[in-house]
């Protein structure tokens, strides 16, 4: 594989973008928005630019990643000569089936399409193509070119061929793949999600306080970060959309969204992104302070 062509140009995208440029792959990184592209680069250009500061790569391999990236508009542009595509869209069920029809009509049939989902089936993504067994998922952890996990989640027709190439793939990116199949969350999110979940619920039944809830998992647990701290860097949006994915996937009361994390998303308070979650976030600051509404 030598061209790999990136979906969506967030948080995700962009890391993904990094990590195979920085392997000397050619991408092609789309977005329906030009903004949205130019944002992308000027973040993976300040990634590079810590790296280069901590001296673990030099100015010209900096130059070099850069260069392996190209940004388009159009997806038929940007997929025509594509090996893999990798699908790195909001966590949304419609946007991914409308988007692997696309990829389907427009990609080379040699490509293989890869969807970067967190919990959302392959199976059923890979039914809106006409080639299924070439449909896998490839979920990255977030901040990609730091985390070293890639969930490789198998649908029931992925070819054993195509996996063998994705775990491959995964390894010569200096990640550490995982191969699993494909049920409601994988095994990251089915884990993850019912734990931060049921800390909401903690919170939601006056347990404790943020604060201490997530002092808790961090000092008697060693999670390097407590629990609502993470929901709110995951996105309190993405959280309630991978615990329905649970909830309606299995049929079980028990992974049931808390009604507390269902109004905050309401009310748009989704964590970092919005600038309010369980904490207040300001771009740039590192400092962490108890959103106003749940201060004591």
């Amino acid at each position: 594989m030598k061209n790999i062509t990136v979906i969506g140009a967030g948080t995700m995208g962009n890391g993904i973008a990094h990590v195979f440029a920085q392997k000397g792959f050619k991408v092609s990184l789309v977005d329906i928005s030009q903004d949205s592209l130019d944002r992308a680069l000027a973040t993976i250009g300040k990634n590079l630019d810590r790296m280069v500061a901590k001296e673990r790569i030099s100015e010209a391999d900096k130059a070099a990643t850069l260069g392996n990236i190209e940004t388009q508009t159009e997806l038929s542009k940007a997929i025509a000569d594509a090996d893999l595509c990798v699908e790195a869209a909001t966590e949304n069920v419609d946007l991914k089936l409308r988007i692997f029809k696309d990829m389907d009509a427009h990609a080379p049939e040699k490509c293989i399409l890869a969807s970067n989902t967190s919990s959302i089936s392959i199976t059923k993504i890979a039914a809106q193509t006409s080639r299924p067994e070439k449909v896998i998922g490839m979920h990255f952890m977030n901040p990609v070119p730091i985390m070293k996990l890639v969930e490789v989640i198998r649908g029931y027709a992925t070819s054993d061929e195509v996996c063998s190439q994705i775990m491959q793939l995964s390894k010569q990116l200096g990640k550490s793949p995982v191969e699993v199949n494909d049920f409601p969350g994988f095994v990251a999110n089915r884990i993850l999600m019912p734990m931060i979940n049921e800390a909401i619920i903690t919170l939601h039944e006056g347990v404790a306080g943020v604060e201490e809830i997530d002092t808790v998992m961090k000092l008697g647990m060693a999670h390097p970060m407590g629990p609502l701290h993470l929901a709110d860097f995951i996105g309190l949006d993405v959280c309630l959309s991978i615990m329905n994915v649970l909830y309606e996937g299995f049929g079980n009361p028990k992974y049931a969204p808390c009604p507390l994390l269902v109004n905050m998303v309401t009310a748009g308070k989704l964590g970092a992104k919005s600038g309010e979650g369980f904490y207040t976030h300001v771009r740039g600051s590192k400092e962490l302070n108890v959103a106003p509404t749940f201060r004591k």
